[in-house]
């Protein structure tokens, strides 16, 4: 019998509870079904504890699609990650990982919810640093600390909820939806939310986080850990309406949406790129949560998921050619070199941008037409169409480096496609990014809408992506890109580029002022006025009132002598006075 590797094994099993939960979520869906599972875990005397599980379309439809990616996404490691020794330690994460997942996604339950939570922050934690170098480990604790901010908020959500009955928020949701108690609970949740999922002012470990290996990223970065706030705030989503805190949501998340488009128009990384496309992705999700719209993002969470996660492992099957490479200035003529893995690459860059029939176009033209006939003001208006628009511009910029022209990396190069399982993990997904919009769209809404619109309206969706297109080609022109370098737009770039300063103010500007504060303490107190009084002055009196003992020890019987003299003479001068 031929040994099996733990990357089939796990391949196989994900795979199967796939389309397990897949059919069940079918079955779900036609006939509006929800499970409440109670477990009697223990049960000793008059105390019990209860572990709740929800079964709905919603979480069965979740888990399998990350169950689905995650299979492949392994399956794509057993070539990618080849060469790593420790590839089982690897796999083993990823499972961690994956099982934090399915406990967050069935939870109706804050404290189980927590569990998960937590796992997916440690978790990606271990990944994150998994090639242990000082990039990763900064970046690692960047991730890890930013998440922290979220825990204790879901920490103290737990607390909070001591005033109802039981942790299982699902029943209060409606019932308390007014009351301060629950707006208090909301808005931890709402932070919770914000910090996993990279909105305002938390976006700067999600790029940072590209330091993980690229299977990681694709099923880390793109479909699961980065969505479990966005899921989170779905099952929440009763509280954001007609709230304050879905307005706050709704401008937070549309500039979290615009900076990372404007970020990725300026960067060279290739990974980089791709995190901000997430996080972009991610903002518009979160947008159109706040205006109450929670199933057309959770249609677009699931979209999203097939084709970013698709975008990555291409990402990855390139930077393995290009001698792990990531810069898209060395890139160029890949679509000659490389042809099924740019096959991928466009596909999924397309369905990204919104290109009409593949995966993206249903979930993310539903959502600008809703936004069109809702009732918004023109700054999240702006935000939402300007935000398309960079998208498609960095897609086509990132397709004018990478595909067309020559390649920049030197004139021997080993470039070529024969990576068969890394192309097979990829051709899955491919499929799904084709198909997976349609078929969505056909299952989540139960009748098809009918958004009713001016022609000008209807279709400005549609010249927002060509202007963007176009506007994102043409900037990368050699000739125009060699104008652009005045000192203006280099002060520009440097803020748009560098995510507005969000990196340098959430590491520097956080540790900044109290190492220098321990500075200042160190030279005056630690260094200062504790040695003056402390330590070194003792002994420096110490050592001179050792010094006079010293001397008046080795002279003692010259001073003997001399205080006789004295005592003669003091003695001699009282009998005269007398």
């Amino acid at each position: 019998m031929k040994y099996l590797s733990i990357c089939s094994i796990s391949f196989v099993s994900l795979i199967s509870i796939s389309l397990s939960c897949f059919f069940f979520s079918l079955n779900f869906l036609l006939n509006n079904l929800v499970y409440f599972i109670e477990w009697e875990v223990v049960s000793l005397n008059s105390m019990s504890i209860v572990m709740t599980l929800l079964f709905d379309w919603m979480s069965l439809l979740f888990m399998s699609f990350v169950l689905m990616i995650a299979s492949l996404v392994i399956f794509y490691s057993k070539e990618y990650m080849s060469s790593d020794e420790n590839i089982n330690r690897f796999i083993m994460l990823v499972l961690m990982f994956v099982l934090s997942m399915m406990l967050l996604i069935i939870s109706p339950n804050l404290i189980s919810i927590l569990l998960g939570w937590d796992g997916l922050g440690l978790v990606s934690y271990c990944l994150v640093i998994y090639f242990q170098n000082v990039k990763s480990y900064n970046a690692g604790m960047l991730t890890a600390l930013s998440n922290r901010i979220g825990d204790v908020a879901l920490l103290l959500a737990i607390a909070w909820m001591l005033n109802y009955g039981s942790w299982n928020y699902v029943f209060y949701l409606e019932v308390m939806q007014n009351e301060f108690e629950m707006m208090v609970i909301g808005s931890l949740v709402m932070l919770a939310a914000m910090t996993k999922s990279a909105q305002i002012p938390f976006s700067s470990w999600l790029p940072a986080a590209m330091a993980a290996p690229t299977p990681v990223s694709a099923l880390v970065h793109s479909s699961t850990l980065v969505t479990a706030g966005v899921y989170l705030l779905i099952r929440f989503n009763i509280l954001l309406s007609n709230s304050w805190l879905g307005q706050l949501l709704l401008l937070l998340s549309g500039l979290t949406m615009f900076m990372a488009g404007m970020g990725a128009n300026f960067e060279f990384d290739l990974k980089k790129i791709i995190a901000l496309s997430t996080l972009s992705q991610l903002g518009l999700m979160m947008s159109i949560l706040s205006m109450g719209f929670y199933k057309l993002a959770m249609f677009h969470l699931l979209t999203h998921a097939l084709f970013k996660a698709l975008l990555f492992m291409c990402a990855g099957a390139i930077i393995h050619n290009m001698n792990n490479n990531q810069d898209i200035r060395l890139m160029g003529g890949l679509s000659i070199h490389m042809p099924l893995t740019s096959m991928c690459f466009n596909v999924s860059n397309l369905a990204l941008c919104g290109m009409p029939f593949l995966a993206g176009f249903y979930s993310k033209d539903m959502i600008l037409e809703m936004v069109l006939i809702s009732n918004i003001n023109m700054f999240s208006f702006f935000l939402y169409f300007f935000s398309t628009g960079l998208t498609v511009s960095y897609s086509f910029r990132l397709v004018y480096y990478s595909m067309t022209g020559d390649l920049n990396c030197g004139s021997l190069n080993m470039l070529n496609d024969e990576g068969w399982i890394m192309l097979r993990g990829m051709m899955g997904l491919l499929i799904m990014s084709i198909v997976g919009g349609s078929m969505l769209n056909w299952l989540i809404f139960p009748y098809p809408y009918m958004i009713c619109l001016p022609i000008y309206m209807k279709l400005l969706t549609l010249f927002v992506c060509i202007f963007g297109g176009l506007f994102g080609y043409l900037i990368s022109m050699s000739k125009l890109y060699s104008l652009n370098k005045s000192f203006l737009y280099y002060k520009i770039s440097s803020f748009l580029g560098s995510m507005w300063f969000m990196p340098y103010i959430s590491t520097y500007g956080m540790i900044f002022y109290p190492l220098n504060y321990g500075q200042i303490v160190v030279k005056s107190f630690d260094q200062g006025w504790s040695e003056y009084f402390g330590g070194q002055h003792l002994y420096q009196k110490l050592v001179n009132y050792s010094q006079i003992l010293f001397i008046m020890h080795n002279n003692n019987l010259k001073i003997y002598l001399l205080l006789f003299v004295f005592w003669v003479l003091i003695l001699f001068n009282f009998l005269l006075f007398l």
